[in-house]
């Protein structure tokens, strides 16, 4: 599992793959709080997370809108994320978690929201890629 960041004209883009789907959205859920931060502190309670959608690319957007939203209620630093993806009574569907580290330690940059530019979910010969744009 791994995530690269890449420039995106004023935006800033995740890069991920992964073996499983879940290991793919949990990197890139980690490249978003690359994004966000560059050293994280340890310490911070763990949260659950759950979302579902009709579809990858949508359940991809909406558990990164998640972490955004559990941001900016929780005042915590979504990381260390962990989830998994399923396909279930004709939806895709995620449950996972991550730990929350709060705002007030470290020093972060603000990612407005998740864009559906140029975003993709794609299987390959060793699992899955991703790719999302952030908009900062």
């Amino acid at each position: 599992m791994s995530f690269e960041l890449r420039d995106h004209t004023a935006d800033v883009a995740v890069a991920a793959e992964g073996e499983s789907l879940g290991e793919t959205f949990a990197a890139v859920a980690d490249g978003l709080a690359a994004a966000m931060c560059d050293e994280v502190p340890a310490g911070g309670e763990q949260y659950p997370v759950g979302v579902h959608s009709e579809g990858k690319e949508s359940l991809l957007f909406d558990y990164l809108d998640d972490l955004i939203y559990q941001r900016d209620i929780e005042h915590v630093l979504p990381v260390d994320n962990a989830c998994e993806v399923f396909f279930k009574r004709g939806k895709w569907v995620l449950r996972g978690s991550f730990r929350g580290v709060p705002l007030d330690r470290v020093s972060a940059r603000e990612v407005k929201a998740v864009t559906y530019s140029d975003m993709r979910v794609e299987r390959t010969a060793d699992g899955y890629e991703a790719y999302v744009v952030l908009d900062v």
